[in-house]
């Protein structure tokens, strides 16, 4: 496959899966172009034009022409200058590796990653917060997010890449998606009564088995195994945590349980203030689902080498 076309089914796959629908991806497609066709000449030079097909500011092709082929790639979840350097000692060793796959955003990819957390505005009017107020609180979250990129290093691994000539691509939220949507229809459907039904249904996913066998397994970190579940909302998607003031909402709206990847100490304490239960399902065992799930729809005739983390598991072990 070329890595275009790589790159590309993992955009539309994100988009198809995208939790808040079809008519927000394009309302955010036009907006870019909106503003690339209100800037400045001196300033539309700086426009990053793959936002007006790509809704996803954390994916991207970071190094390499898109035309070459790739037979071999090498995936991880956070893909630096080590695993790069190790997949130049694959090919050195007869082994080599066309493509290199992270995960988590590296390069611009990273340094843009709060651009895709407006996303969760609409995700949480989807779950029943009034617009106005999601797009307040995740204002400034998004805010607070840019500030701590600023001075992040970011190119590292992306210089290590060119020097090396190695292609070198990250796919964040499109897995993001993936695995959001996953669970979220899973739960829709076997409707768990009780928080440690939540548990069960997790446990016979395989990627959440092998993150048991690793000490990484599914935990309640809010509530109790014996309370009752209510409304489920998988948080797993949006470039990122949220604001930690959504919880009092998503209460309200009937939310009694979120399913998330992780959770930092101030979101755990304002969940249990607003009475909703957490369950972190772990977030490496969660992006190998959704990097597994993006790799089954869009790679052909492509050898997958497992590292850093992540571990191949194909929709029909499922």
């Amino acid at each position: 496959m070329k890595i275009k076309d790589i790159y590309r089914r993992a955009l539309s796959l994100g988009m198809e899966l995208d939790p808040r629908g079809q008519d927000e991806v394009r309302e955010d497609l036009k907006r870019a172009k909106k503003e690339f066709d209100e800037l400045k000449e001196k300033k539309g030079k700086w426009f990053d034009a793959e936002r007006l097909s790509n809704p996803y500011s954390d994916t991207r092709i970071l190094y390499g022409d898109p035309e070459r082929e790739a037979k071999r790639a090498l995936v991880g979840i956070d893909m630096e200058s080590q695993e790069l350097l190790l997949a130049d000692r694959l090919r050195e060793n007869g082994r080599p590796i066309d493509l290199v796959i992270s995960h988590h955003p590296e390069g611009r990819a990273m340094a843009a990653l709060y651009e895709v957390m407006g996303m969760q505005a609409g995700l949480l009017l989807k779950y029943g917060v009034p617009i106005h107020v999601a797009e307040d609180l995740m204002e400034e979250r998004i805010r607070e997010v840019e500030r701590k990129l600023l001075p992040v290093n970011h190119m590292r691994a992306v210089d290590c890449a060119r020097l090396l000539d190695m292609p070198f691509m990250c796919i964040h939220t499109p897995a993001d998606n993936a695995v959001a949507n996953y669970l979220q229809k899973l739960f829709d459907e076997k409707k768990p009564a009780y928080v440690s039904d939540v548990l069960e249904i997790l446990s016979g996913i395989p990627e959440y088995r092998a993150g048991t066998g690793e000490a990484a397994g599914p935990k309640v970190v809010v509530g109790s195994e014996k309370r009752r579940a209510g409304g489920i909302f998988v948080d797993m998607t949006g470039g990122t945590g949220g604001s930690k003031k959504i919880y009092e909402g998503l209460s309200t709206a009937g939310i009694g349980t979120i399913v998330g990847m992780h959770i930092s100490e101030d979101h755990r304490k304002e969940a249990e203030k607003n009475h909703i239960n957490v369950v972190i399902a772990g977030h490496i065992s969660s992006d190998n689902i959704g990097m597994n799930l993006v790799l089954d729809s869009i790679i052909e005739g492509v050898e997958v080498l497992e590292c850093s983390g992540f571990r191949r598991i194909q929709g029909n072990q499922r």
